[in-house]
């Protein structure tokens, strides 16, 4: 048997709640030594982030209320992809325009991440935008978001000081300096 069979848990049962836009899902497994034990985890759409970038090198980042920590925290534009068989890429065009009001000419896709793996399946696709051109905002009713234009110096304290603590925005910003550097 090869190695990465060893390491396979067997799904002996599983069961599915929908919570909204969540999934929780409990498997019971058994582990390779044998033991059994329930494993449960948060199933849901997969999503995308942009680091949009403007002409002299400002980034477009978001301050946006978040209801789960009660506070205005930093981001970067990102959301849902709703129809599994869309390119990532399309929705985050859609994104980028709805949450910032801007559109982008040239992209640059920066890979995946899993922000979470040991309790979502999520998976997150990290993408630059560049050549932004106004367009409008196209806010959901629950959104409460005010864009800001920052160099990437302030970007990169936000980021030292505990600020910025959006983990895709995080992963976006660290993949385009090593794509770029």
């Amino acid at each position: 048997m090869n190695e990465v069979n060893d390491l396979a848990w067997k799904i002996n049962r599983s069961a599915a709640q929908k919570v909204d836009r969540f999934e929780v899902i409990v498997d019971e497994v058994t582990l390779p030594n044998g033991d059994e034990k329930n494993f449960s985890y948060l199933s849901f759409a997969k999503g995308v982030c942009i680091l949009p970038i403007t002409e002299d090198h400002q980034v477009l980042c978001l301050k946006q209320y978040r209801h789960a920590f009660k506070s205005w925290e930093w981001e970067l534009p990102a959301g849902m992809i709703d129809d599994e068989n869309a390119p990532p890429l399309e929705t985050a065009k859609r994104e980028l325009e709805e949450e910032t009001g801007y559109v982008a000419e040239h992209w640059l896709e920066l890979g995946s991440f899993y922000p979470s793996p040991g309790s979502t399946s999520e998976e997150i696709f990290l993408f630059a935008a560049a050549g932004l051109k106004q367009a409008e905002q196209k806010l959901e009713n629950s959104e409460q978001i005010d864009v800001h234009k920052i160099t990437m110096g302030e970007l990169k304290d936000l980021v030292l000081d505990g600020e910025f603590r959006h983990g895709a925005g995080l992963a976006a910003i660290l993949r385009y300096k090593f794509k770029t550097d």
